[in-house]
């Protein structure tokens, strides 16, 4: 957006103070002059001749009430105009508490209102794409929440079928609880992102050791490794952190579950903690299939999924690392990816130590 020129209209709107307080001046001095015709002749009518500390009095209140007049008078004749003008305001203000943040109020207003125009312009683009923003999280969470609804329709419809093997009513039943975990932990991770959301969310924090969490964590996805035959290189230095425990393990929990899902069988994943300077470094490398180029900008996003096959029995919901996103944020830490397609990814966390 091109910036406005400011100095110009700054003159513009100071010569016209001027000339305002020069008119108001030129205003209040007829109404001293009508004030002091107006008692000559009531004094010459009346024949009397006051001293001239009542002349005065008279004469000043006078002069007030004829000023008050004009500017009832000049007040009511610009009334209408006034009301124009602001008008174009009322009526955007009216359009944005109604829903509708399609408002651009033109530039030249800006001539007369300055910063308010542009704040009401601001707001309702800010708003505009707020309402985008929901429409699609409302389309993604429809989407990602009937795939398991019709399989689970879909399959449940099937079992009516007398004539099935109780081989394929058993995977029938199977698929059937696969897709209802599947539902129950988009509305689980729906759940948290909006309460990570929250404006006013506390976090719990106090000191702990991150390397005995971390080590814990891994070894509670053995079972998950071992069965992909997977080498674990595990480097944890001794370090203590202030931090949200819980959270934090929700973000290791993810993060060492996407390295094992798209980690190949036979392949290695390395997990490094380490303090550099004031900040603790926790890196987690795997050797999987890896994230192009364009799609690492897209990880954070809610539902983006950078799997393209997009296959059910390797795909989640698309909001974990949405999740991690806004827990590091919540820390005011840094999350960083570097991936090559074919060779693997590395996640790098970085959290400032603070005195």
């Amino acid at each position: 957006m091109k910036q406005r020129k400011r100095r110009p209209e700054h003159s513009l709107v100071l010569l016209k103070k001027i000339v305002g307080v020069v008119a108001l001046c030129a205003v209040f001095a007829l109404c001293g002059l009508g004030a002091y015709g107006i008692t000559t002749l009531l004094y010459g009518y009346m024949g009397i001749n006051p001293n001239n500390l009542v002349k005065t009095l008279v004469h000043s209140v006078l002069n007030c009430m004829l000023f008050i007049g004009v500017g009832i008078i000049i007040s009511f004749f610009t009334m209408s105009r006034h009301r124009g003008r602001f008008q174009p305001l009322i009526d955007a203000l009216r359009r944005i508490a109604m829903g509708d943040f399609r408002v651009n109020l033109d530039i030249k207003l800006a001539h007369e209102w300055g910063e308010l125009v542009d704040g009401i312009n601001h707001v309702a683009e800010q708003l505009n794409e707020m309402e985008k923003l929901r429409q699609e999280f409302i389309t993604n969470v429809s989407h990602e929440i009937q795939s398991p609804l019709t399989s689970i329709s879909g399959f449940a419809r099937a079992l009516h079928n007398e004539r099935l093997s109780q081989e394929e009513r058993k995977r029938y039943l199977e698929i059937i609880e696969s897709e209802s975990k599947r539902l129950s932990k988009i509305s689980d991770n729906l759940l948290k992102l909006t309460a990570l959301e929250g404006i006013q969310h506390d976090l719990e924090r106090k000191p702990y050791r991150l390397d005995t969490q971390l080590r814990a964590l891994i070894l509670a996805c053995e079972p998950q490794w071992m069965a992909k035959e997977i080498d674990m290189d595990i480097d944890l230095e001794k370090v203590e952190i202030v931090a949200d425990e819980d959270m934090l393990s929700q973000v290791w929990t993810n993060l060492l579950g996407n390295s094992i899902k798209f980690t190949e069988v036979g392949g290695k994943i390395s997990v490094k903690l380490e303090t550099v300077n004031e900040e603790v470094l926790v890196k987690i490398t795997d050797t999987g299939i890896g994230i192009s180029k364009e799609n690492q900008e897209r990880i954070f996003e809610r539902f983006f999924k950078a799997d393209p096959s997009r296959n059910r029995a390797n795909s989640g919901s698309g909001l974990g690392l949405a999740i991690v996103k806004k827990i590091m944020d919540l820390h005011h830490a840094k999350i960083v990816v570097e991936s090559d397609v074919g060779k693997g990814t590395t996640f790098t966390i970085t959290f400032v130590q603070t005195a």
